[in-house]
């Protein structure tokens, strides 16, 4: 049905809808203002754009933090009003009220601080975000057991906090148990993070209160993630903890664990596993001009021979496949290992270096120098540990050729790999 208009309504209707136009093209103009204004970074034209909009809580929120954390003319007090006129406008904001609790913080208001961050809990209870910032105010207040219960709220929630809340709780007060009971899930993730960052510092005994926790869970973990702990213990010349959690950790990853056969102290002296690369086991660094792989042809005991071979590229520093050994201070030792060389180049060839590594110039033992070639024959030395070496670090070595002619090639197998104490006494301990 159609309806039909006089002249005069219509010129009526033409009119309000323009009208209309024009307030709903005024409003769009005004909201690009206030927009273009507030996204100036100029506090002037910022406060001239928040005018345009006073309702807006977002456009309060900008400018109290462009005052508050402007570095030259920070404006504490204009901050705080321009947050408290934020919340007004939009109380169901949690950041709004945590930019006004730390602004109260900033202004040495711990009382209202509070208030904001619990109204920010109260918005968005299950935060992991408000959660941390709540916990890490509280630790500033030093009311520990609220922190720490908000801090494993919100590494629950959020895994990826677990590294700050572990750093930010340890700084705090320097109290493992109260991390290991009042922050960290007990999962092995949050463990082996609370390791990573011991081992950072350079603390080991917190990292080994963890270490003991973590081994409590009965659960199995990669090898590879205990390495900077190990580093760490090696570092501190913790020797009979090192020796004790290697087992442990292998066999968490489900490893052999036995100790190496013969009293030997060296692990996987028989080379019958692939190299771990990390811990107490051998350790391999890519060199250019230099391959490493197991040899199908056994050494003569019948354990694996390891090849390594050189191009004859370059005059280079060997110092691997390498070991960490603990041992016991003044003590003597038999290192013995089997070798066979093809064609090494130069005067400068294969030999097995033992040194102490936390200790410049306490023990520096070298076996015979290898050149050309030498059937399969053993390599022997006795070594003698001084009163502060708990390491021994077991490695292949050449020093660079001081020849003109000086680029090494050839190829050298090892096999049969151990270091025996030379008494029974020196046995090491069990646990």
């Amino acid at each position: 049905m159609e309806i039909s208009l006089a002249s005069g309504q219509r010129r009526i209707l033409a009119v309000a809808a323009l009208a209309i136009a024009a307030l709903l093209i005024f409003q769009a103009g005004e909201l690009w203002l206030a927009s273009h204004r507030l996204e100036s970074g100029r506090l002037e034209e910022m406060e001239r754009g928040a005018a345009l909009v006073p309702g807006d809580g977002s456009a309060w929120d900008r400018l109290g933090r462009l005052r508050q954390w402007d570095f030259v003319n920070s404006d504490l007090p204009g901050a705080i009003a321009d947050y408290e006129r934020a919340v007004r406008y939009d109380p169901r904001s949690a950041h709004y009220w945590m930019d006004l609790a730390s602004a109260y913080e900033a202004a040495g208001d711990g009382v209202r601080a509070r208030d904001a961050f619990l109204h920010a809990k109260a918005v968005y209870p299950v935060s992991a975000e408000v959660a941390f910032h709540y916990g890490n105010f509280l630790l500033r207040e030093q009311k520990y057991s609220e922190a720490y219960s908000e801090l494993q709220q919100a590494v629950r929630t959020d895994p990826a906090l677990l590294p700050l809340a572990i750093s930010r709780s340890w700084r705090s007060s320097e109290d493992v148990d109260q991390l290991l009971n009042g922050v960290l899930p007990a999962n092995a993730e949050a463990y082996l993070q609370a390791l990573d960052f011991f081992a950072s510092i350079h603390k080991a005994q917190p990292a080994l209160a963890v270490w003991q926790r973590l081994l409590g869970l009965g659960t199995s973990f990669p090898l590879q993630r205990t390495f900077p702990f190990f580093e760490e213990l090696i570092r501190e010349d913790r020797a009979d903890d090192a020796r004790f959690a290697w087992r442990e950790a292998l066999a968490a990853a489900g490893l052999p664990h036995e100790e190496p056969a013969g009293h030997s102290l060296i692990w996987n002296g028989n080379l019958a596993r692939d190299f771990a690369n990390g811990g107490l086991d051998w350790r391999w660094t890519e060199l250019a001009g230099v391959a490493l792989e197991y040899d199908s042809q056994p050494a003569p005991s019948g354990s694996r021979a390891l090849r390594v071979d050189f191009i004859g590229g370059s005059n280079i520093a060997l110092g691997a496949p390498s070991q960490y050994v603990p041992v016991e201070p003044n003590r003597n030792y038999h290192f013995h290992a089997s070798m066979r060389t093809e064609d090494i180049t130069t005067e400068s060839g294969m030999r097995f270096s033992i040194t102490d590594p936390n200790h410049t110039g306490a023990l520096n033992a070298l076996t015979d120098n290898f050149t050309g070639s030498h059937p399969w024959s053993p390599v022997d030395a006795d070594v003698a540990t001084g009163p502060d070496t708990h390491f021994l670090r077991v490695r292949l070595f050449r020093d660079p050729s001081r020849l003109f002619e000086n680029k090494l090639a050839g190829t050298v197998w090892i096999a049969e790999v151990s270091l025996v104490p030379s008494s029974a006494q020196a046995e090491p301990p069990t646990r």
